[in-house]
C-alpha cells in the first residue's frame, strides 16, 4: 500500500459543496510533487490534507511488486536500489526509494500550509487498528464520530480489514486484486541497508509531526 494524499477542498473540476458538506479529493502524487503545494494554496489556503504513509522501505518494496505484476522483465529489486551495490550506495533518483524520504517532500508543503491542516495517516495502523486511525480523520474533519470498530472485519486472505457493509450494499467491500499482493524475497542486507538509509529521514519526520511511526 503506497502512501496516499486526499485534500478537502473544491476544485472547478468537483461539484459544489453545498453548505455542511465536504468535498474530498485523491491523489497520491501530490505529496511528491513540488508544483502541488503551491497551486492547492493558490485554490484554497484553507484546504486541509491527508497523507497515509508507512514504512518507506515497506513502500519501496511494494511499489516494486506492483510494478513487477505489470512488467515481469523489470530488473530485481536489489539492482535499482542501488547505485553502486559494492559502496551500498542508494539510488535516490528511483522513485520508489524517493517516495519514501516523507521529511524532504513535508519541507516543500510547509512552506505553504501549517501542521494543523495536514493530518499523518499510519498505514500500519489503518490495518491493524482501522477504526481507530479514521477515528483520527473525523476528528480531523470536525465529524462526527460515525465509522467505528463494528464497520470492520480482518481479511486474513488479502491481509486488510474490510468494511462489512459499503454504504448502498449489503456486501462487504474490500480492497481489490492489486491490493495485497505477495511480495517478492527481498535480500535481508538490502533490507537492512535501506532501514539505515531511511533512519535519519524517519527521525527528522518524526519530528517534524509530533508523531513517531515505530518504521524502525
Amino acid at each position: 500500500m503506497p502512501f496516499n494524499m486526499v485534500c478537502a477542498s473544491v476544485t472547478d473540476l468537483m461539484p459544489k459543496t453545498l453548505e455542511g458538506q465536504i468535498t474530498m479529493e485523491k491523489t497520491p502524487s501530490y505529496f511528491v510533487t513540488r508544483e502541488a503545494p503551491a497551486r492547492i494554496y493558490a485554490m484554497s489556503r484553507d484546504t486541509k490534507l491527508i497523507v497515509v504513509v508507512r514504512d518507506p522501505v515497506t513502500r519501496a518494496i511494494s511499489d516494486y511488486t506492483q510494478t513487477l505484476s505489470k512488467k515481469p522483465d523489470i530488473p530485481t529489486f536489489e539492482s535499482l536500489t542501488f547505485k553502486n551495490r559494492t559502496t551500498g550506495l542508494i539510488d535516490t533518483s528511483w522513485s520508489a526509494i524517493q517516495i519514501g524520504i516523507y521529511a524532504k517532500h513535508l519541507d516543500n508543503w510547509l512552506q505553504f500550509f501549517p501542521m494543523s491542516q495536514i493530518l499523518f495517516v499510519s498505514g500500519e495502523r489503518l490495518i491493524s487498528d482501522p477504526a481507530g486511525e479514521l477515528g483520527r480523520v473525523q476528528d480531523f474533519l470536525g465529524l462526527k464520530r460515525i465509522i467505528t470498530d463494528k464497520h470492520f472485519y480482518f481479511n486474513q486472505t488479502k491481509g486488510f480489514p474490510c468494511l462489512k457493509k459499503a454504504e448502498g450494499s449489503s456486501k462487504p467491500h474490500c480492497l481489490g486484486k492489486t491490493k495485497g499482493r505477495t511480495h517478492p524475497n527481498i535480500d535481508p542486507e538490502v533490507v537492512q541497508r535501506l532501514r539505515d538509509f531511511y533512519r535519519p529521514f524517519n527521525m527528522k519526520f518524526y519530528q517534524m509531526t509530533g508523531h513517531n511511526f515505530g518504521w524502525d
